[in-house]
């Protein structure tokens, strides 16, 4: 399988990234933020999740963001939903694309979502039979493929189990989530490579975390199996509350000016996404995590 020459960006920051925040950013911030994204030609922006505000108060106004941002013409603005619940409120903001949330871990399941990885495969089935019907399309995630906070590593063999089921469901996408950032180049380039003996490469995302600064290193090895999409997070922003000294997501900045060094195709205007992402780390009272984002923003 050759490398890509177009690379889809999924931005993760609004929803994944600032779920970690423990001050509530408020929501007219969550709007720039998200509109600068999709103005600097992000294809894909994850825009909340409706979920228990109980469990996660800085989604709490989800339908109060998608309401106030500018819908670009083209742009995806998939929302998590982790049940038919969920899914109601979503279908009443006029969401076209939602996310259904899994893991390869027993134990993590269980900590995360309070069941099983069998019963949540069997909570996700109805809403994403009855999104489908709607015409929505359904992205799923799979967190804990190259390693969990409580099991240590994980068996390949459940990453492609729940990848299958996903797909059989009618995943657009499956998002392979390195959670805590403990995956290397060879051990990630295995897990895709017994993954797409199930579901097809293009049907594939990455979605890694760069606790050990390896997520770089293992976004370019699944690049060569033929991996054309890429989960991130402008700035950097996110975490896992579960693996210490997380340093959250990768930087939709690093992975871009990568990408492009490569000759491979975003679509994006790196130094626009630079700027959204000073934008909201200056809200949020630090720098950028991505290492681009400083250097480019430090010659301005």
């Amino acid at each position: 399988m050759s490398r890509p020459d177009n690379v889809t960006i999924v931005d993760v920051g609004p929803r994944d990234g600032l779920q970690a925040e423990a001050a509530i950013v408020p929501t007219a911030a969550k709007i720039e933020l998200i509109d600068r994204l999709s103005a600097a030609g992000v294809p894909s922006v994850e825009a909340g999740a409706f979920v228990s505000p109980k469990w996660v108060p800085q989604m709490a106004d989800t339908a109060d963001v998608l309401a106030g941002i500018h819908r670009t013409p083209g742009t995806r603005y998939p929302v998590l939903v982790p049940n038919e619940k969920g899914l109601e409120r979503a279908l009443e903001c006029d969401v076209a694309e939602i996310a259904i949330f899994g893991a390869a871990s027993e134990t993590f399941s269980q900590k995360n979502i309070n069941c099983s990885i069998a019963e949540s495969l069997d909570r996700f089935r109805p809403v994403a039979e009855t999104a489908l019907k709607q015409g929505l399309r359904v992205r799923g995630y799979i967190s804990c493929v190259l390693g969990c906070p409580y099991e240590g590593d994980v068996d390949v063999a459940r990453v492609v189990q729940v990848a299958r089921e996903l797909d059989a469901m009618g995943c657009c996408e499956v998002s392979l989530g390195d959670t805590i950032g403990v995956g290397t180049p060879v051990r990630a380039r295995a897990m895709i490579d017994a993954v797409t003996a199930v579901v097809p490469v293009e049907r594939l995302a990455l979605h890694f975390h760069d606790t050990y600064g390896q997520a770089l290193a293992n976004i370019l090895a699944c690049l060569e199996a033929g991996v054309a999409r890429v989960d991130a997070a402008v700035a950097g922003l996110g975490g896992c509350p579960y693996a210490p000294g997380a340093s959250g997501n990768v930087a939709t900045e690093d992975v871009v000016y990568m990408l492009h060094g490569m000759g491979i195709r975003t679509g994006i205007d790196l130094q626009a996404l630079v700027a959204a992402g000073a934008a909201i780390s200056g809200l949020l009272g630090r720098e950028p995590a991505s290492k681009v984002g400083r250097a480019l923003g430090a010659k301005h």
